[in-house]
């Protein structure tokens, strides 16, 4: 098989036929110009360093040059050969809380934006492994279809605000219930949910929804976001402000770790309470790297062979012959006549 890499810079062969109609057009204004003085042959003696045939044989180097040249750029490949790929990991569903609690600043810059910088970081990590994140606060939501596509999981990942969920609140039990169905159907491979909250949970039973995940295969971790002593909540638009319930009291919000504990238990995995030098993410991978890999995937990819640099060698070894012909008879060289040696005794 063959083809080129970057087969739009084979238009640049165009250029060929333009230098063509060039360098006809100028030889035969350079021979018209010299019958201008009279009859060629005539002239000839006069200019016995002069050949047209040098020219042309220079020319036609320099475009055997430039046609190999650009053949080259283009990046000719030959042959194939099949490579067979076996992806062997795990599937992880990120379940981030957006509700405005996570807006406080007891983890700086805020809970949400340190959970989502170490997300991030956690997808660097990430090799083989299926990622999605679900974001939750009164309701839950995909915000990313389990995936290998880490680029797009950061790309996500940026657009997560308390926004993105119209409905206030704290399901973490509708948020495990969603993840546990968002994983790929019927494998085999380990599955593990990381729910990033405050643990501040006003409406589902989520210890209920980590067991019944358990039950079909899945781990539950939990991250604690926030501080025991916890931290106002900042009003939206109106810096140094804070949320205050209807008695008109500053709301403080703290972090329930004992209901993340709870929800851990139940999933059979493992509580992590994060701080402003470490969310916890790590120390959760490393758990999860210790889980069964499975295949994921089997792909089979078709691999060219480059050849380029066969192509630029024979162009530079035009270019090479080009400058060696001279452009003009050499004087020297005219008085040798190894093919002619009737010529050659009567010069001597």
């Amino acid at each position: 098989m063959f083809r080129f890499a970057h087969p739009e810079l084979l238009y640049l062969l165009l250029v060929i036929p333009l230098l063509i109609v060039f360098y006809v057009v100028m030889r035969s204004r350079k021979k018209k110009a010299i019958a201008e003085f009279g009859n060629p042959e005539l002239l000839a003696p006069l200019m016995p360093l002069l050949s047209f045939k040098r020219g042309a044989w220079k020319f036609t180097m320099i475009l055997l040059a430039l046609l190999f040249v650009i053949v080259g750029v283009a990046g000719p490949q030959f042959g194939s050969k099949l490579q067979q790929v076996k992806k062997k990991g795990v599937e992880l569903m990120l379940v981030l809380d957006v509700s405005n609690s996570m807006m406080a600043q007891d983890i700086k810059p805020s809970r949400l934006e340190k959970a989502k910088l170490a997300i991030s970081r956690m997808i660097e990590k990430l090799s083989d492994d299926k990622v999605g994140m679900i974001v939750f606060a009164g309701d839950a939501y995909v915000q990313l279809p389990i995936t290998t596509d880490y680029s797009s999981a950061r790309l996500f990942l940026s657009g997560i605000n308390t926004d993105i969920v119209p409905v206030q609140g704290t399901a973490i039990g509708a948020a495990i219930d969603l993840a546990a169905k968002s994983f790929t159907p019927e494998t085999q491979t380990s599955k593990a949910i990381i729910v990033i909250t405050d643990g501040e949970n006003h409406q589902d039973d989520a210890v209920a929804a980590a067991k019944a995940a358990r039950k079909k295969g899945i781990y539950v971790h939990t991250i604690g976001m926030g501080l025991e002593q916890g931290a106002p909540i900042p009003q939206k638009g109106n810096p140094g402000q804070f949320m205050k319930d209807g008695q008109g009291n500053v709301v403080v919000s703290k972090l329930d770790e004992e209901t993340l504990k709870k929800i851990a238990k139940a999933g059979e995995g493992m509580y992590v309470r994060a701080s402003n030098t470490d969310v916890g993410l790590n120390t959760l991978l490393e758990e999860v790297n210790r889980m069964e890999k499975s295949l994921l995937e089997e792909r089979v990819y078709s691999d060219y062979a480059e050849k380029y640099q066969y192509f630029l060698l024979v162009g530079l070894f035009f270019v090479f012959v080009e400058f060696m012909i001279l452009g003009r008879k050499n004087r020297h060289f005219m008085k040798i006549h190894i093919f002619n040696p009737e010529q050659k005794k009567k010069d001597l």
